[in-house]
C-alpha cells in the first residue's frame, strides 16, 4: 500500500533521490553508512542543509546494532534517515548491497574514499582515520543529500 499525501505518493524507494518528491521535510537528518564491523552515523539540519559526523556504531552484533540506532533515533528524533547503498565501483551490488537495499538511498561507492582525503586534508593519520572514516563517510552521504535538495 502506497500513502498518499496530496498528490505526492510516500513509496517512492524504487526512485533514485533526486528524482523523489516528498513533502517539506524539516528538522533533523540522519545519514548512515553501512559497513559489515562498524556504522557511521552522521547528522545535518535542514535548515543549514550541512551534516556532521556524529557518531560510529562499532559492533557486528546486529541486535546491538539496532539497539544503539533505537537508541540515537530516541534522542534525536530525525524527520529522515538517509542510507547510503553500497555497491562494487562498477555499480553492481555485493553482501552488503542487498543487507542494505531496504533503506538506501544515496550512492555510497567514493564516500569512504572522500572521507580519508577530508580526514587526510584535515591533518588526522591513517590511524586515527579509522576511528572517524565511517562517521565522516556518513556525513558525506547525508551531504549528498543536502546538495541534492539545493539543485
Amino acid at each position: 500500500m502506497v500513502k498518499i499525501i496530496g498528490s505526492i505518493a510516500l513509496n517512492q524507494s524504487h526512485l533514485p533521490i533526486v528524482e523523489r518528491n516528498y513533502p517539506y521535510i524539516t528538522g533533523t537528518i540522519f545519514g548512515f553508512d553501512f559497513g559489515e564491523k562498524r556504522i557511521g552515523v552522521a547528522v545535518g539540519e535542514t535548515i543549514l542543509k550541512t551534516a556532521h559526523p556524529l557518531t560510529i556504531i562499532d559492533t557486528e552484533i546486529i541486535n546491538h546494532r539496532f539497539a544503539q540506532i533505537a537508541d540515537l533515533i530516541t534522542e534525536w528524533r530525525p524527520s529522515l534517515l538517509i542510507v547510503g547503498l553500497p555497491t562494487h565501483m562498477d555499480g553492481t551490488p555485493h553482501a552488503m548491497t542487498n543487507l542494505s537495499k531496504k533503506f538506501a538511498q544515496i550512492d555510497e561507492r567514493l564516500t569512504s574514499f572522500e572521507a580519508e582525503q577530508y580526514l587526510g586534508e584535515a591533518g588526522i593519520r591513517h590511524e586515527k582515520q579509522k576511528r572517524l572514516l565511517d562517521a565522516v563517510a556518513a556525513q558525506t552521504i547525508l551531504q549528498s543529500y543536502f546538495n541534492a535538495l539545493t539543485q
